[in-house]
């Protein structure tokens, strides 16, 4: 698939649709309301509509200079979907465009931890969109320290299952499930204390995401990293700490594929080793 285009004043755009004669060559124009210009287009698969568009510039008397680009013969219908993303259009109103996967929260952290705010959390949720799997593939996610929840039902609403959490506080339990049942997703959380002694052995996951303090890392990997079956997301971390963290988790037969550094916490992303 082939496109012609060419970028015009936005006078230009009636004028050139009055005139240009294509025969089955379709003209259309597109323009992104942050852009000065208006943009022309024409796909097509066979013939060459550039001597007719550019007879309809000389016509208007439109100076442009035409381009001619190659597209993916899947994209060019979709083309314009780019230019379209979900907007809080008023306090009250979000226009989300059907094909954007949006994971929307609602949630009362109550007491618990976990907002979305927090350098810490808002890096964990970028990790868990990063990693969503594909539609029909298996992912399965353990929230280490899950607070509020909201990164268990984040991750629940971008399909990511069987989705369980746990926290040592059961405030936060409390708060996760009731968030959960708000938002109509199915997680399991329970009460649960790292290091603790006679508790249930925890089921390992795809992804375990810990959001808990640096040192507890650095205490407590002997305890986790069996619970990693594919990758591992620890937060919490000071900046200063997180070197520490991250030879701890190396020295356990993990590789760091990258970190996130916001304000004065980073958060890194492990895998195993195979």
């Amino acid at each position: 698939m082939t496109k012609v285009c060419c970028s015009v004043p936005e006078r230009c755009v009636n004028p050139l649709f009055e005139v240009f004669e294509g025969g089955d060559f379709v003209l259309t124009s597109y323009r992104d309301v942050e852009a000065p210009l208006a943009e022309m287009r024409i796909f097509f698969e066979e013939g060459d509509p550039e001597p007719a568009l550019r007879r309809a510039l000389e016509l208007v008397g439109c100076e442009a200079e035409i381009r001619r680009e190659e597209v993916a013969e899947e994209d060019w219908r979709f083309a314009y979907r780019r230019h379209f993303k979900t907007e809080l259009v008023s306090p009250h109103i979000l226009v989300q465009p059907e094909w954007e996967r949006l994971a929307v929260v609602k949630f009362d952290p109550g007491l618990a931890f976990g907002t979305g705010r927090h350098e810490t959390t808002r890096a964990c949720l970028q990790y868990i969109d990063e990693l969503a799997p594909a539609e029909g593939e298996a992912c399965s996610l353990l929230d280490m320290g899950c607070g509020s929840g909201i990164l268990s039902i984040a991750a629940a609403k971008l399909g990511y299952a069987p989705v369980s959490g746990f926290d040592v506080d059961p405030e936060a339990v409390a708060a996760s499930q009731e968030n959960a049942a708000k938002n109509g997703v199915t997680a399991k959380f329970f009460r649960h204390a790292l290091g603790g002694r006679g508790g249930a052995a925890l089921e390992p996951a795809d992804l375990v995401v810990a959001n808990i303090l640096g040192p507890l890392l650095i205490r407590f990997a002997d305890e986790i990293v069996p619970c990693v079956r594919r990758r591992l997301v620890v937060s919490g971390i000071l900046n200063e700490l997180y070197g520490d963290v991250s030879a701890a988790y190396r020295a356990r037969s993990l590789a760091e594929v990258s970190h996130k550094t916001i304000g004065e916490w980073t958060t890194g992303l492990f895998e195993v080793v195979v």
